[in-house]
């Protein structure tokens, strides 16, 4: 594995992003509907993410996106809660630390928004991104925050920053 950066999403990255959450949920067998997958965003994530308080990074190998993960205000939600969305690693990308480092940056950029806490949500057989949420600090709540849609994600954690 060559050098990983970690960087702010461009808009040039946009097609490259869409196309490796697509292929991890095809991967993983995730629903289609209910999930990531359908959400319109997905095709624009740097517009999606170009507005205050939210941030869209992607990691890069020689010049290949192979991971991406990004922090926003939790949709529908009264308080200073963000969630951490959309990450995704490619299988070549898993198992080497870079899935600590992404959550690492996410959870600083919250911080330096002024977050208290950050939200997200798995499906329940995901259970290796499940451990490693853990190990960072997540702990599992026994319901939904805010409603961001994703109504085939019956997993939610939580950790205060």
């Amino acid at each position: 594995m060559g050098e990983v950066v970690i960087r702010e999403i461009e808009p040039g990255d946009n097609a490259a992003v869409a196309k490796v959450v697509r292929q991890v949920l095809v991967d993983l067998g995730v629903p289609k509907v209910g999930t990531a997958y359908a959400d319109k965003a997905l095709d624009d994530m740097y517009g999606t993410y170009d507005v205050p308080k939210a941030t869209y990074f992607v990691a890069e190998e020689d010049g290949r996106v192979i991971g991406c993960a990004g922090v926003a205000q939790l949709e529908n939600f009264e308080g200073n809660v963000c969630e951490l969305q959309k990450m995704y690693f490619l299988e070549e990308a898993r198992g080497k630390g870079l899935g600590a480092k992404m959550i690492d940056v996410c959870l600083a950029k919250a911080k330096e928004y002024g977050f208290e806490a950050c939200y997200l949500e798995t499906m329940p057989y995901m259970k290796a991104a499940q451990k490693l949420y853990q190990k960072n600090g997540f702990h599992y709540i026994d319901a939904p925050m805010g409603n961001t849609g994703h109504y085939s994600c019956p997993v939610w954690m939580l950790k205060e920053i």
